[in-house]
């Protein structure tokens, strides 16, 4: 090669490291793209305009499991760092102590026979203008294995990230509302759904009634744009009719974009009553909102559900009043719904927790809503019409009977929805000074067919967790549910569909592994020798007879 020849390769090098430095250029070969971000994290990363500082606090003696965990963190902050201003630190101590972060401690069975106990903290700090957030990068699902459990938190990683940086960049906490005034469950009893949601959004609780009785000779009356200044609107539990102005102001909140959260039951019964005498009649519930439902593309039928998969309750079958044996009981009224793993709002959750649920059925399927499964009821199901009665003495139903599969009992709805006031005038008592809008701008509804799906129990007056069973000790993902529903309802930026982000899980047979553990690990170390060495004796006898020659 002349002199001409090696400026030539000279300078092709230095343009190379000069457009490397400029220009950078990735590719994520992989099929589930794992290593790649959604254009609404880049656009989230890019708005950034202070730097951001991540500390990573997974770290220490870990097994492969979270070892796994730890590089998927870590590749997923430095693929941030290409789009934003990162500056990323390990842990130490002092910072997990002053944070106040409860570790998780695992125990394994080493190949010995004996238990080795590891403490892991799976948290990440992002600080981000002196705000701080903290991400949990651990998802424990109740039912799943540890491998699919960290599976599914390595695809929620960049949901987590994301939706932490979107807190932090907020300059005005985004409102929603609790509506009250039909014999809504209280506050004690709604505590744990307002301090879920108080993470991301300001809380308030009202009725649409005028808040000042009018004076004699006058009407009340309200104003029709009332609730736009929330992102969503939360009607749970409830017992008593809207009357006509109320619906017509949800109904054009809703035309104007707004976003509802439906937790409403289609029938009526006295759980006190059931307490007290045993048994309770079951009525269809007259809340006024059926043809509103209708109209936007759902019905929650006049109807119980019952499930094999359920609940159990504590019931007495000892004989003898002075000495009551209680004993937990399979309760059918109780199921355990499932959830579907096909909606950002679902996926990856566990089973739901509910009592006396309702099915929904979709209708009008060519109305252009695109409607999605949430919650479901089992393979061994069935359905109690009303009127009927509900009766502790019938607590060994024939399984037989139980004949329906995954009964939708929760949907969500997204598009363009049609009024259900087209057609009609201002209702007497609403002030409005625009008119009626028949056709609502692009927005998003959910729909569960049981109330008590958002509520909280009480133990010794402190408020439990919703989906915590205090029989058997165990929580359900009520509480996730509930939040991701409202988070899909005011996602205006996409960040919610991260959820949906799968990666394969690819999982050694462990016996297989274990018992031809020997063999291929001499495979493994034999095999590289011999091919070089194969290698080496093609190239020496290649050599011996091209200079034989």
């Amino acid at each position: 090669m002349n002199g001409r020849n090696w400026i030539i390769v000279l300078l092709c090098v230095v343009v190379a490291n000069v457009l490397s430095h400029v220009w950078v250029c990735r590719w994520d070969m992989t099929d589930d793209k794992r290593y790649s971000l959604s254009e609404a994290s880049k656009a989230l990363l890019r708005s950034t305009d202070a730097p951001i500082e991540v500390t990573l606090l997974l770290d220490g003696d870990l097994n492969s499991g979270f070892r796994r965990l730890k590089q998927a963190t870590e590749e997923t902050v430095e693929e941030m760092g290409v789009y934003g201003d990162l500056k990323v630190s390990k842990d130490s101590k002092d910072l997990k102590d002053s944070l106040g972060l409860q570790p998780i401690i695992i125990h394994e069975r080493e190949q010995n026979g004996k238990t080795a106990q590891t403490t892991v903290y799976p948290y990440t700090l992002i600080t981000y203008k002196g705000k701080r957030a903290i991400v949990s990068l651990l998802k424990n699902t109740r039912g799943r294995s540890g491998e699919e459990n960290l599976n599914a938190s390595i695809e929620q990683l960049e949901f987590a990230f994301m939706e932490a940086l979107h807190r932090l960049q907020q300059t005005e906490t985004p409102r929603v509302a609790i509506l009250e005034g039909h014999g809504d469950p209280d506050e004690a009893h709604t505590y744990d759904l307002m301090s879920a949601l108080s993470k991301y959004f300001a809380v308030d609780r009202g009725n649409l009634s005028p808040a000042i009785s009018p004076r004699e000779g006058e009407k009340a009356s309200v104003n029709a744009h009332i609730l736009d200044g929330y992102q969503a609107v939360l009607i749970i539990h409830p017992q008593t009719a809207f009357r006509e102005e109320e619906r017509f102001i949800i109904d054009q909140y809703i035309m104007r974009g707004g976003a509802v959260l439906w937790a409403i039951n289609g029938v009526q019964l006295s759980e006190q009553v059931l307490q007290q005498e045993g048994f309770t009649p079951v009525l269809p519930l007259e809340l006024g909102l059926q043809e509103m439902l209708f109209r936007y593309g759902v019905r929650v039928d006049p109807a119980l559900v019952q499930d094999l998969q359920c609940l159990t309750i504590p019931v007495n079958v000892s004989s003898d009043p002075q000495q009551p044996n209680l004993q937990p009981i399979p309760w059918t009224f109780a199921p355990l719904l499932l959830t579907s793993q096909g909606s950002p709002i679902t996926k990856d959750l566990g089973p739901v927790m509910s009592t006396f649920v309702s099915p929904i059925d979709a209708v009008g399927g060519e109305d252009g809503i695109e409607k999605r499964v949430l919650l479901a009821t089992s393979t061994a199901s069935r359905v109690t019409a009303t009127p009927g009665e509900v009766n502790l003495s019938d607590m060994n139903p024939d399984p037989t009977t139980f004949v329906y599969q995954y009964v939708p009992v929760a949907v969500s709805m997204e598009g363009s929805f049609g009024s259900a006031f087209a057609h009609r005038m201002v209702p007497e008592g609403v002030s409005s000074d625009e008119p009626i809008r028949k056709q609502s701008t692009p927005t998003r509804q959910v729909v569960i067919g049981s109330g008590s799906v958002p509520l909280n129990e009480w133990q010794k007056n402190q408020p439990l967790p919703m989906g915590y069973d205090r029989l058997s000790g165990m929580q359900f993902s009520n509480r996730d549910l509930v939040v991701n529903a409202v988070l899909w309802l005011t996602d205006a930026d996409g960040l919610i569909s991260l959820r949906e982000k799968e990666v394969s899980l690819r999982l050694l047979n462990d016996h297989r592994a274990h018992d031809k553990r020997i063999q291929v690990q001499l495979i493994s170390t034999i095999s590289p020798i011999v091919l070089l060495a194969l290698i080496g004796g093609v190239v020496i006898i290649v050599r011996k007879r091209k200079y034989e020659k």
